[in-house]
């Protein structure tokens, strides 16, 4: 991926939150010279001695067979959107800005691992399940379904992990403009409802 300086995000609990609260991840793998992708949620773990990465495929995906033991790349996207120049105050003076677009994106590698265990499965499984159901008022768990019907879904997923050799990070959010066009841009994108990115573009000036 292409950082110029100015874009570079080296920050890591900013990387750590963009992974976390972006986890639907893109796991870029190659095999007999062809490029796949798959998208997965992803959950990211940091309290043992290496950083990982771990997610779940479905047994019949070829992705964890072909893929075991490889180098792979896996990709987090935050929030994006078009910029226009017509948001920056100092276009209306000299007319010298052209559209962009703004995002924050998160590039991991590392080494995939297959985890063909029930035990790290149903905790990957369910560590998932209690994270993104915990926003609803009665979060489902596994426990909601029978023993016999989660151990047989279970059976058709297979575990991956992905030991973190590199985080690269790249928040472009106009911090090559002047601070009132970053500012007008922002101020702009959150009547649009892009709260997250525009609170990021006010943030890059501080």
């Amino acid at each position: 991926m292409y950082v110029p300086p100015h874009f570079q995000e080296n920050r890591p609990d900013e990387l750590h939150r963009l992974i976390r609260e972006h986890s639907l991840g893109i796991l870029v793998t190659g095999h007999a010279g062809v490029l796949d992708a798959n998208h997965l949620p992803f959950e990211l773990e940091l309290s043992g001695e290496k950083p990982l990465l771990r997610a779940h495929v479905a047994r019949s995906n070829p992705v964890w067979r072909e893929s075991d033991g490889e180098e792979v790349l896996v990709i987090f996207r935050g929030e994006h959107a078009y910029v226009s120049p017509n948001w920056y105050p100092s276009k209306h003076e000299a007319h010298r800005q052209v559209p962009t677009w703004n995002y924050q994106v998160v590039h991991v590698r590392g080494r995939l691992k297959v985890m063909d265990e029930e035990r790290f499965v149903r905790g990957v499984v369910g560590r998932l399940t209690r994270t993104h159901e915990a926003s609803e008022d009665k979060p489902w768990k596994m426990s909601d379904s029978t023993p016999e019907f989660i151990s047989g879904m279970l059976e058709n997923i297979v575990g991956i992990e992905v030991e973190i050799s590199e985080i690269v990070g790249k928040s472009k959010l106009s911090q090559n403009k002047e601070d009132r066009d970053r500012l007008g841009a922002a101020e702009r994108l959150e009547q649009l409802g892009s709260a997250e990115l525009a609170g990021a573009m006010k943030a890059a000036g501080e």
